[in-house]
């Protein structure tokens, strides 16, 4: 039997959450090392460059942190307010701007430590591939397949 409009919202909306629960923990880690970072002494021996990508890095990942939990956030102050569907939809737009923030900070981080090992064009290369890697996989790939499903 297929499901009307009100089970699909609450089962979307569960998805969500539950999606949610995978990305956080990877936030949450990938922040914990970022706020360790200044404290260790090797980190002043990094460029000028390092430390501003670094810091770029950092707030992005704060802000994915925010974008990530404030669905959870919004659903707690919408609360039995019968409007499911809205939050359903400003959920989904703040999940695809966290992970937009995320994928960039893990770029960001990648590019500082590659190129605190290798050196610039090395971090450079390697930066620009993850970048599309992210890109591909993220966005890419499931527009493209949700471009092929509605041309069928």
């Amino acid at each position: 039997m297929p499901e009307d409009k009100r089970e699909r919202v609450n089962r979307e909306l569960i998805e969500l959450l539950n999606e949610l629960r995978v990305a956080l923990p990877g936030v949450q880690v990938l922040f914990a090392f970022l706020l360790t970072l200044p404290f260790m002494p090797q980190f002043q021996r990094i460029t000028d460059m390092e430390r501003d990508v670094y810091f770029l890095s950092f707030l992005l990942t704060a802000a994915s942190s925010a974008l990530l939990i404030a669905p959870s956030s919004y659903h707690r102050l919408h609360f039995r307010e019968h409007d499911k569907e809205r939050m359903l939809f400003t959920s989904n737009r703040l999940f695809i701007a966290g992970a937009a923030c995320l994928a960039a900070a893990m770029v960001g981080v990648v590019f500082v430590v590659t190129d605190y090992l290798f050196g610039h064009i090395v971090s450079l290369i390697v930066a620009l591939a993850v970048a599309a890697w992210f890109v591909w996989f993220w966005y890419g790939l499931p527009i493209s397949r949700r471009r092929m499903d509605h041309d069928r």
